[in-house]
């Protein structure tokens, strides 16, 4: 493992080169490298949901796609396992399946199987099918307010590079664009962000935001100079308190909508 590696190019036009397939929610297809990455898997149907804060989240639509007609996943990328909006029953199911899953050490602990910890900034490579190398490290988050851990826990971030592709960030329930401006330290430019957004919040933390909202997605879009932002986490879950409609509000109040992926 390496501490940091460093950043790929992130200029080159690059769409078709890296397929990014939002399914529902914040479960996204990711195709890099030769590899077929998945985040966060939800592919249960509407319904209720317990939380380990004691209210009930409720599912309002299915996912676009099936679990079964998905195909082949490689790596699972695993912001976190305590909410069933980011893993559900059929999201469980699927981790057995995959030959890799790569999540926050708190959660890699309570899986098991063939879940592996990735520490902020920790890196682990892994062989492309034409012999190059992803590098996936993962990125800090917060799912909350600072302070807000021992109630919400640990989550996390990703970003993939590798030598010849542009570089991809993935958000995980991030509420920090403090969090944002480290990794742009380190990372910017980024050529493609999948950014959770959906402004989630919670009472008991005075409804302080969870994930980010449309307007610190495009804040983070900003920061990390991305030329493409494809937001996910904003549909399919009643406790959202904001649509993918606020984040396109967001980015075009901010100048930046011709960044926007939103098919």
């Amino acid at each position: 493992m390496a501490a940091t590696p460093s950043p790929s190019p992130a200029s080159a036009p690059a769409d078709e080169r890296i397929p990014v397939s939002v399914l529902g929610g914040p479960t996204v297809l990711i195709e890099y490298g030769g590899l077929r990455f998945l985040t966060d898997p939800t592919f249960d149907g509407p319904g209720d949901y317990p939380s380990p804060s004691g209210r009930t989240l409720t599912k309002t639509a299915p996912p676009r796609v099936s679990a079964a007609a998905l195909g082949p996943v490689d790596v699972v990328l695993l912001s976190h396992d305590q909410h069933a909006d980011n893993l559900d029953h059929s999201g469980r199911a699927l981790l057995a399946a995959t030959p890799r899953t790569l999540t926050t050490p708190a959660a890699a602990g309570r899986l098991g199987g063939t879940t592996e910890p990735l520490a902020p900034w920790r890196s682990v490579d892994l062989a492309r099918p034409d012999g190059g190398t992803v590098t996936v490290t993962a990125a800090p988050a917060l799912h909350g307010p600072e302070g807000s851990e021992p109630l919400v826990g640990d989550v996390t971030g990703f970003l993939l590079t590798s030598a010849d592709l542009p570089s991809v960030y993935v958000s995980g329930d991030n509420a920090s664009l403090e969090l944002v401006r480290e990794i742009a330290d380190r990372f910017a430019p980024v050529d493609t962000a999948v950014l959770f957004a959906g402004a989630p919040r919670m009472p008991v933390l005075d409804d302080a935001l969870l994930v980010l909202d449309g307007q610190g997605t495009a804040a983070a879009a900003r920061l990390l100079d991305a030329r493409r932002v494809v937001p996910a986490h904003c549909d399919s879950w009643a406790h959202f308190t904001e649509t993918r409609d606020d984040v396109v509000k967001a980015f075009e109040e901010a100048g930046l909508a011709d960044r926007l992926q939103l098919d």
